[in-house]
């Protein structure tokens, strides 16, 4: 897959140019449904497909209040998108001057003079343009005009809701592993630096790595205990991680993220590892005391190897 960081970049291809546009936050079922049409249609027309998508999220230019979280990183995006089989892929950057295209100009200007598109394909309910002012209707009207035919695709339903990105954010942010690993097609992962901490779990017999994930703007799940796969260094182990302020062992209400990464013993301060959520085992609490606490980490790490068996 070859990836262009501005519309400028790409050069019209001599092979007719598949093409649909949007943020593809999370590159979901619904996401993959869409490229799958896609795939179709350029196997069958010689084609080639070409996803525009933009960066930053258009949301958080335009509303930089909302404090918006993602479920893909920018590399984890691009992994995605060439995993589901994206030839072209042109990251634009999104500014408020961008937003201010019209939506007739996004179609001359960028989908037809830059892309070349022959086919578009879009998913259910896609507006573009100033405002959102673009929408299927208008696609159907411009495309005889510029040459490029268009296709809706339906939204995809899960037990009769609709896939969205705001879906998964959600059931992430309730703890809902299942929910977001059905509707993602696959598990939810957080790439982390590991920094020094305080050494609490190393003296009651846990040494936990503490992570930074150096992206702010990437969602991080509920709090509480999961079982998890950790990749450090391409090799992949089980651990339990906990999300939270550690109530029993500080009074400190400052959010960690820290995971007990099983037969392990490592020096890993600097290291990027790649967090996979699997299980949610539990709430965060806070116990009465250390020897609680202890009992209780020894129960989560049962149920952690026993579920990731």
């Amino acid at each position: 897959m070859k990836v262009y960081h501005h519309i400028d970049s790409f050069q019209t291809l001599s092979k007719p140019a598949v093409v649909t546009t949007g943020t593809f936050d999370g590159v979901h079922i619904g996401h993959q449904k869409i490229i799958k049409r896609l795939r179709d249609v350029a196997s069958k027309v010689d084609g080639e497909i070409v996803v525009l998508t933009f960066y930053p999220h258009p949301r958080s230019v335009l509303n930089p209040d909302s404090d918006i979280k993602l479920l893909n990183a920018q590399e984890e995006k691009i992994a995605l998108l060439e995993r589901f089989g994206v030839d072209h892929l042109i990251i634009h950057p999104f500014s408020k001057e961008f937003a201010r295209t019209t939506s007739v100009e996004f179609v001359r200007d960028i989908l037809v003079n830059k892309i070349g598109t022959k086919k578009l394909v879009i998913g259910y309910d896609h507006h573009f343009g100033r405002n959102r002012e673009g929408s299927f209707e208008h696609l159907v009207e411009f495309g005889p005009m510029y040459g490029f035919e268009v296709e809706e695709i339906t939204a995809l339903d899960v037990d009769h809701v609709n896939v969205s990105s705001t879906k998964i954010r959600n059931a992430l942010l309730e703890g809902d592993l299942e929910t977001a690993r059905t509707y993602l097609s696959y598990d939810y992962a957080v790439q982390a630096q590991v920094v020094e901490g305080k050494k609490i779990g190393r003296q009651i017999g846990f040494p936990t790595a503490n992570l930074d994930v150096e992206n702010s703007s990437k969602l991080i799940p509920a709090n509480g205990v999961y079982a998890v796969m950790v990749r450090v260094d391409n090799v992949s182990y089980k651990g339990m991680l906990n999300i939270g302020t550690n109530p029993t062992v500080t009074d400190e209400n400052v959010k960690r993220m820290e995971v007990n990464i099983f037969q392990f013993d490592e020096q890993l301060y600097g290291k990027e590892v790649k967090v996979i959520f699997k299980y949610r085992l539990r709430d965060e609490e806070k116990f009465n005391s250390i020897d609680e606490l202890k009992a209780q980490m020894e129960l989560d790490k049962e149920n952690s190897l026993r579920l990731l068996a």
